[in-house]
């Protein structure tokens, strides 16, 4: 099996991903109906699969993404449907999810009964999924506007109990108006004037929508402000992912909305990548406050 994969990341080291090995034995795994940790104890492909590989690795080479090729994503603990139509869940995201994580967790844990959560644009389903994962005792409230994110959220969210909705994340969960807990969002950051610059792989495969959000980059993220500030009871939390050039930008939207206690943080990387915040009142430090 070594052989194989060494054979399929050579094919793709001409390709556009980062790690040609990972990738060859992802697509190993997806062919022959196993995971790649156990890919030792797989029997070798036969003709059909080594057919159907080389199949896999030509659209690889053409930009087309590995998700879409095995029609799934890992995010945190669990396994996503994913395809065309759909935002590809990053491992960036992970770190402001396992932030919302240990924030429930801790609420939970003092005597909150059921904190209720909302997700503001939930694309493929991947944050909501996760939290109604770790956090089983929460009760979570997701939306999405594209027609086909909200399928794969749908098919991703199917049997968690989340309470899914099709619409705008500028006016959503009007029924919810001050008695959320906690709000999070991966909103679109990126300016409208850094198409261009945006990988092809990207450009091609992920939605505009879920992409670009205006001259700046944060029309989103100020529809998110406004929306996280209604929503929320006093005191309660909101945090939201930025694009790592945003580490001051971001953060002075909520500064500008009046939110308490705003605080940035970097991902895994030490990039400044999300930024959270807390609606005033409810016992919270000073209005407009900034931390570093």
């Amino acid at each position: 099996m070594t052989e194989q994969v060494r054979r399929l990341a050579a094919a793709l080291a001409g390709g556009p991903g980062e790690s040609p090995a990972a990738e060859a034995r992802i697509l190993l795994a997806h062919v022959l109906g196993t995971e790649p940790a156990r890919l030792i104890t797989a029997a070798a492909p036969d003709a059909a699969q080594r057919a159907r590989l080389d199949e896999l690795v030509a659209r690889r080479l053409t930009g087309v993404p590995i998700q879409h090729l095995t029609g799934e994503a890992y995010f945190r603990r669990i396994r996503l449907a994913i395809g065309p139509g759909a935002f590809i869940p990053r491992p960036e995201t992970e770190v402001l999810t396992g932030w919302a994580v240990e924030r429930l967790t801790t609420m939970i844990a003092r005597g909150t009964q059921t904190p209720v959560v909302v997700e503001l644009g939930t694309g493929s389903g991947a944050i909501a999924a996760a939290l109604a994962d770790e956090v089983p005792g929460a009760r979570i409230h997701a939306v999405e506007l594209s027609d086909d994110a909200l399928a794969w959220a749908a098919r991703n969210l199917a049997g968690t109990g989340v309470d899914l909705r099709h619409g705008d994340l500028a006016d959503a969960f009007g029924d919810l108006d001050g008695e959320v807990d906690l709000v999070i969002a991966n909103p679109p950051y990126i300016p409208l004037e850094h198409w261009a610059g945006v990988p092809a792989e990207v450009r091609e495969h992920d939605p505009d929508l879920a992409l670009f959000s205006g001259p700046d980059g944060l029309v989103a993220m100020r529809a998110v402000a406004d929306t996280a500030r209604r929503l929320l009871r006093p005191g309660a939390m909101v945090g939201a992912e930025h694009a790592d050039v945003q580490g001051e930008s971001a953060p002075a939207v909520f500064v500008g909305a009046g939110f308490d206690d705003v605080v940035d943080h970097p991902d895994l990387a030490g990039r400044p990548r999300f930024v959270t915040a807390r609606r005033p009142g409810g016992g919270g430090p000073r209005s407009g406050r900034m931390e570093r």
